[in-house]
């Protein structure tokens, strides 16, 4: 099955209003609708309304990096899913690796953000992987597996038909270390051929995203990877040359 690239651009916490809103009008200028590629940006909470107010009616979509599980309440500093759906966001990210490792979000923390993701009509961006002491140890297949499995044991596998995943290898965050497109795409493969043992149409057709250090030179070649679906790019989508050159080469 042939499934649409998703190039999608999180921003971490990045940017000003100035920043925001030079890189949007460049994505914007820089690009246009193409039918084997999507274009999605992550912003800071901060300038989603900002966000919202310039690519409204465009091509790209955007979302927000994280969400609380409750639909409201007393949580100081924290948004809703209902509060990124009120901002015009199609997608959020969920079990980012900073999130884990930073904020201590457990498999089950997850597990609640991606519930709450598709309560408020959310498309939850899955993000899975392991840390470099655990590939050493031949533990990629059990902690991807494990990260999964607090999902799909919490919302079951008919969530997945709208939501997506991203693998990001933790020691190729941010590091400038990539994994071949071939250690990539041994993952994506055992990911989809772990939810392809729960449903076969679904697996087929989940987009299965690839982050960790991607960039205009090396995203040719992970993207012709079968099970490669796209990119959850991070500093190389803070320039609108650089991103565009890893849209280009999705398109």
């Amino acid at each position: 099955m042939m499934r649409k690239i998703l190039v999608a651009g999180n921003w971490k916490m990045h940017g000003s209003k100035t920043m925001v809103r030079s890189l949007l009008e460049g994505l914007l200028k820089g690009s246009s609708m193409n039918g084997n590629a999507d274009l999605a940006v992550f912003p800071s909470f901060p300038y989603l309304s900002l966000t919202e107010s310039i690519l409204s009616g465009s091509h790209i979509q955007w979302g927000g990096q994280t969400l609380n599980p409750n639909a409201q309440g007393a949580h100081s500093g924290e948004t809703s899913g209902s509060m990124l759906a009120d901002m015009g966001c199609r997608y959020v990210l969920v079990g980012h690796s900073e999130r884990r490792s930073i904020y201590a979000e457990s498999d089950v923390d997850v597990a609640l953000r991606f519930k709450a993701a598709l309560d408020t009509g959310l498309e939850p961006v899955l993000c899975v992987g392991e840390t470099q002491e655990e590939r050493e140890g031949g533990q990629t297949e059990a902690v991807v597996g494990r990260q999964l499995d607090a999902v799909i044991g919490s919302v079951g596998m008919d969530a997945f038909n709208h939501a997506i995943i991203a693998y990001e290898p933790v020691w190729a965050i941010g590091t400038g270390l990539t994994a071949t497109p071939q250690q990539a795409q041994s993952v994506h493969a055992f990911i989809r051929d772990k939810l392809s043992s729960l449903d076969v149409i679904i697996s087929d057709q989940l987009r299965i995203l690839y982050g960790g250090s991607v960039n205009g030179s090396n995203a040719v070649e992970l993207f012709a990877q079968s099970d490669i679906d796209g990119g959850l790019v991070g500093g190389a989508s803070l320039t609108a040359e650089d991103f565009l050159a890893i849209y280009s080469a999705a398109a």
